[in-house]
């Protein structure tokens, strides 16, 4: 067995994906995932105290590893264990073979749950068809940490009086010397423009929802991009050069598509 995280630092409330991945190098096919009890997470701090768990992990669903294969297991850890207070975790895994009455426990993994500075928050309403009701209030927010001596840029979305957070995670590396641009467009969407590099930005859109539904490139030109909030409530980038990218949201292909077609590109 063999744990993987994607990163070795997160803030609270970031999503924390763990990998479970079981070597079947028994000589025989085995069974999996009959019950939830064949798979154990367990997570702890530095100085040995137990996180508190929010919640079972669903881990059942039967499947059959063949000799010399290969299953990896993916596992969220936000929403099963309270992972809020800064610090360093050991996370554990033990899968137990049914119907050999073994147990088998990978060896541990370090990360760290790390403070992140908010550098800019505002409230919003929640777009609703219904007039007679008042709206829900959220709060967008930024933050920046440092990871691996390299400064990021966060999206935060939580409740109005923060005790609830919906979603965090990093939108992209930050310079130190540039401040992001934000405006909230008439439709409460998040837009986001902010400097990577000496040269480069990334523009961001964010729905109510937390789901990052544009992201482009832009570049220094004569001048440097900015954003502008249209007479009908839009936000748009003028100025730079647009640079299409590998992570651009939408792909450069779904863009062009649409352009030959016509077909109006939304992102509510």
């Amino acid at each position: 067995m063999e744990l993987k995280l994607p990163q070795e630092q997160f803030l609270p409330a970031e999503d924390i994906w763990l990998s479970v991945r079981i070597y079947n190098r028994s000589g025989s096919t085995i069974e999996l995932g009959t019950d939830q009890e064949w798979l154990k997470v367990s997570v702890e701090s530095r100085d040995g105290y137990i996180v508190e768990k929010l919640d079972e992990i669903p881990v059942s669903g039967a499947f059959k590893l063949e000799n010399a294969q290969v299953a990896t297991k993916r596992i969220n850890l936000r929403p099963y264990f309270k992972l809020v207070r800064p610090g360093r975790y050991l996370v554990t895994a033990t899968v137990r073979i049914k119907e050999w009455g073994e147990e088998y426990t990978a060896s541990p993994i370090w990360f760290d749950i790390i403070e992140g500075r908010k550098i800019w928050e505002q409230e919003f309403g929640v777009p609703t068809f219904d007039t007679n009701a008042p709206p829900e209030m959220r709060k967008y927010a930024l933050q920046q940490a440092n990871y691996l001596k390299q400064l990021k840029l966060y999206f935060r979305l939580e409740s109005w009086d923060g005790t609830h957070v919906y979603r965090v995670f990093p939108l992209g590396p930050l310079v130190s010397f540039g401040n992001p641009q934000v405006q909230i467009d008439k439709w409460a969407r998040l837009h986001v423009l902010f400097q990577t590099s000496s040269r480069t930005f990334s523009y961001c859109v964010l729905n109510h929802e937390g789901d990052l539904v544009r992201r482009e490139t832009y570049e220094y030109g004569d001048v440097r991009p900015r954003l502008r909030v249209e007479p009908n409530g839009g936000v748009v980038v003028v100025g730079g050069i647009r640079r299409f990218a590998p992570d651009d949201i939408p792909p450069r292909e779904v863009i062009e598509a649409m352009s030959s077609t016509n077909s109006p590109l939304s992102t509510n």
